[in-house]
């Protein structure tokens, strides 16, 4: 056996005995949140490209990027990666890249680069706010953070990174399916290859992971829809139901109200289920508020803000917030995924959603919100209260 063999025979069997999902943080510097049995999601995004032998594809929202950031390393480790042959594709939201140009513009003018800005609104109606990225086809990545330095760093972020065989290659379909509609190819005729695709579905070592996406015009049919597996948990929970968000708002611009998910978190809290809510002050202003106060007097039902003080540089525009969305049930069942609770994020933006039941992943995420809920950074909301929201943006 020639050594080339060898060496490939061997990263393929340590790639095997590794977890099928692993846990990835981001926790803001300068406060007492970081966990060492939890790897960083910097860390993790670099060993993953550094892996890299044939392809990355990422799909993001946007990209900002700050020189001697973290996020630098990142995207000077992709700048590799296609020196050395890595096929390289970046897909980004086009109604941000007016705002964040510049480092979609250095990715693109990179040998091996390739950047395609996707007009989600004109496919779905809403935006690209899913944040993935796929190696190889063998490994992906999925989590609440942007491709932002400051969410590498000065922001409360989770995500996966991904190995079991079945989810990583729906999120390669996905993946292949928005860059073919985002160069032009119809929608219909992109998703045409999907079809045939079961919802992907894997069972390891009796952890059952499934993933989902969003919205549904935009995937193969219903079984590969995330809103009714979400829906599922919070109506089989029995005990305890956690959640963390960065936004939690039922009703939209139009006064529509999105009924599923409140409506479940009601009907649990109805028969006995304890449902505690994080969501990051963010949501203290006009027409977010209104929503978490209506629930914080309901029985069984506790909703705390998440306020992260400012770094000691000074004020950080768009950081220090909570930003994770989980959801876990009974200590038992884990819902990790990219969307805010709001109407368009589940019916017509891309979002992606990974469910896993058994296993370690979904105590120990229940543990990150119990640590979070007791923690000096939560306060409750007083339903009485007249808040003045927080100048998040910038000064």
């Amino acid at each position: 056996m020639g050594v080339m063999m060898l060496a490939s025979l061997t990263l393929a069997l340590a790639f095997q005995s590794l977890a099928p999902v692993e846990l990835v943080e981001t926790m803001p510097v300068e406060t007492t949140l970081e966990h060492a049995d939890i790897p960083d999601a910097h860390i993790v995004w670099l060993e993953m490209i550094g892996g890299a032998r044939t392809s990355i594809d990422l799909a993001h929202f946007y990209a900002s990027n700050q020189q001697g950031s973290r996020l630098e390393t990142v995207v000077a480790a992709l700048e590799a990666a296609a020196v050395r042959g890595v096929k390289v594709r970046f897909l980004a939201e086009e109604k941000f890249v007016k705002t964040y140009p510049e480092t979609l513009e250095r990715l693109g003018m990179a040998v091996g680069i390739s950047v395609r800005r996707f007009d989600v609104a004109k496919a779905f109606g809403g935006v690209l706010h899913s944040k993935s990225m796929v190696v190889d086809g063998r490994e992906a990545f999925v989590g609440s953070q942007n491709f932002d330095w400051r969410a590498l760093e000065h922001i409360v972020e989770l995500g996966l990174r991904v190995r079991a065989p079945q989810s990583v290659r729906a999120f390669a379909a996905i993946f292949e399916c928005d860059w073919q509609v985002a160069g032009g190819t119809p929608l219909a005729e992109a998703l045409a290859p999907l079809r045939t695709m079961p919802a992907p579905v894997d069972e390891i070592d009796g952890v059952r992971i499934e993933t989902r996406f969003s919205p549904l015009v935009g995937i193969p049919g219903e079984p590969w829809w995330d809103l009714p597996e979400l829906v599922e948990r919070i109506d089989a929970a029995s005990k305890t139901l956690q959640l963390q968000l960065l936004t939690y708002k039922m009703v939209g611009r139009d006064k529509e109200y999105f009924a599923e998910l409140e409506t479940a978190l009601r009907r649990a809290a109805a028969r006995g289920v304890a449902v505690r809510i994080l969501v990051a002050d963010w949501g203290k202003r006009r027409g977010i508020v209104e929503g978490l106060q209506s629930l914080e007097p309901l029985e069984n039902i506790a909703v705390r803000f998440v306020t992260i003080p400012e770094h000691s540089s000074g004020h950080i525009p768009f950081g220090r917030v909570l930003h994770a969305k989980t959801l876990v049930a009974d200590g038992a069942r884990l819902w990790l995924g990219t969307s805010n609770w709001e109407r368009d994020y589940f019916h017509e933006s891309r979002n992606a959603s990974v469910f896993i039941d058994g296993g370690a992943l979904p105590t120990r995420v229940g543990a990150l919100h119990e640590e979070l809920w007791t923690s000096a950074y939560a306060s409750a909301v007083d339903p009485a209260a007249k808040y003045i929201a927080p100048r998040y943006g910038e000064r």
